[in-house]
């Protein structure tokens, strides 16, 4: 999927602000070395990197990768493939935001963590779990089924069970696994039009120019009574974190 990166900049700003939580679990350590994996336009890269430490922020978007060297010039930022990343125990730690579900294959996924990863090396990561945003999905899917059309979602939303399996079958030791709900503000009366525009592009693809805002309009029409708060669009994430170590 092809990437706006100003666009996600300016409304979709959140995913990175949401994210400076899960920088507290990353080790107050100068000498620590970390992979930023899915950095996006490098707002969190640039926090990593303020104490010090060595990071290097990665992300399999081009455009993603050209406004963050644009806008932190003198961070180390690559085009990688999650699944075959570059590196061989490199790193003291991989951090990874609201990534994970968008990669369909968490087994290589983790295996190619592991590799990147130093003895005992730390994996911190959040993304969306099992029910994120399944309000908006309904909405979605169903505005499409009126129309005769099919959609399949390219998210991939584990339950902590199911990850929790993963990590431990891929090698990880697991300090911390758990889900948990948070409602997040969409800016703007057309915030959730932009949302679906934006983290469903791949879907609107698949579909017929000309009933994409048709769709849209209907997902809207069909999430109203459940996300509209009389002031704002608040989408329905639910999210996964976890925290694990390299197992040797």
């Amino acid at each position: 999927m092809k990437w706006d990166a100003s666009v996600y900049d300016r409304r979709h700003g959140f995913v990175a602000e949401y994210g400076r939580a899960l920088l507290e679990l990353v080790p107050d350590d100068p000498a620590l070395s970390v992979l930023d994996l899915g950095c996006g336009t490098g707002a969190l890269t640039a926090r990593l990197a303020a104490n010090g430490r060595r990071v290097v922020g990665a992300d399999s978007s081009p455009e993603m990768i050209e406004r963050a060297r644009a806008q932190h010039p003198g961070l180390d930022f690559r085009v990688c493939d999650a699944l075959a990343l570059p590196f061989d125990g490199e790193f003291g730690a991989v951090f990874s935001n609201a990534v994970f579900h968008w990669i369909g294959d968490h087994d290589a996924l983790l295996r190619s963590i592991r590799r990147a990863l130093k003895p005992c090396g730390l994996l911190i990561c959040e993304f969306g779990a099992a029910g994120n945003v399944q309000t908006i999905s309904d909405a979605f899917a169903r505005a499409c089924a009126e129309r005769g059309l099919t959609v399949h979602s390219r998210f991939n939303m584990p339950s902590a069970e199911v990850f929790g399996r993963r990590l431990t079958d891929n090698g990880f030791a697991i300090d911390e696994l758990y889900v948990f709900d948070r409602p997040t503000p969409l800016s703007g009366s057309d915030g959730l039009a932009c949302w679906m525009a934006q983290f469903f592009a791949g879907e609107l693809a698949a579909l017929p120019e000309a009933v994409r805002p048709s769709v849209i309009a209907r997902a809207e029409e069909l999430a109203r009574p459940a996300l509209w708060d009389g002031a704002q669009w608040i989408a329905d994430y639910r999210r996964l974190r976890a925290v694990a170590r390299r197992d040797g």
